[in-house]
């Protein structure tokens, strides 16, 4: 069975994801570049018709106004403690499936990690709603996409399907939040495990790096072991070809 990539679920909507993406953009390149990225969103209606109808049922459990405000409250200390400021936004009629199918469309012209840091950028630094479809023309704009196939990223049939299969992925390794960090077996959950997938990753490319040098030496050596036989092979013949037992 083929190994799994190391890989990131993240969610445009979570503060910590934000805080994530910049730790491990700014901090972690190596880390980021090796990676998969995999949004992670709460579907809204006619997504979560088209995931029950395919049998899929996602952990997800509405915040409590508790949880609510002590997010914001730790969000604050972590902004504070890493030297940021946040503008906390104002969902008023939040719709993710907006946003996250508008990644895909963005990804496949090869600017997805571009889009993520314009959305962040919006909504954590300067209050914008990213469920609005003109918030995501608007990004269209800013990074030279067409801006009517991201605002009608959430109409598209197509972008709709693969969207379900993108959260199809999030219900096989069994993700329950963001930012969800997985390398091989190992789950990582949450901001303050990111340093531990980082290590792993990395300890794991240094494993694989040495054991392609050693392989790689071990070939060298073989070769040019195989060389000197080979030359043996054919001067032996040449040097005894007058008379049994000479030296040549």
């Amino acid at each position: 069975m083929a190994v799994k990539p190391p890989r990131w679920y993240f969610s445009l909507r979570s503060p910590y994801s934000w805080l994530a993406y910049r730790e491990l953009t700014e901090n972690a390149p190596d880390v980021a570049d090796a990676i998969e990225w995999r949004p992670y969103w709460e579907p809204d209606e006619v997504s979560e018709r088209m995931l029950a109808d395919a049998g899929i049922h996602l952990p997800y459990v509405a915040m409590s106004k508790e949880k609510h405000f002590y997010i914001l409250q730790d969000v604050k200390r972590a902004t504070v403690e890493r030297g940021l400021s946040v503008v906390w936004p104002i969902d008023t009629a939040p719709n993710w499936d907006v946003s996250h199918l508008a990644y895909l469309v963005a990804e496949d012209a090869g600017r997805g990690r571009d889009f993520i840091d314009a959305v962040y950028r919006a909504r954590w630094e300067n209050g914008i709603d990213i469920s609005e479809r003109a918030t995501m023309a608007a990004i269209g704009d800013e990074l030279g996409l067409d801006p009517d196939a991201l605002a009608g990223a959430v109409d598209d049939p197509e972008i709709r399907r693969r969207g379900i299969e993108a959260l199809r992925a999030v219900d096989r390794d069994g993700v329950f939040g963001v930012p969800f960090f997985i390398h091989r077996h190992d789950k990582f959950w949450g901001l303050d495990r990111l340093a531990g997938f980082v290590a792993s990753v990395r300890a794991r490319t240094r494993n694989t790096a040495t054991a392609t040098a050693t392989a790689a030496v071990a070939a060298a050596t073989e070769q040019r072991e195989t060389g000197r036989e080979g030359e043996t092979a054919l001067l032996v013949p040449a040097g005894d070809a007058g008379h049994a037992g000479g030296c040549g």
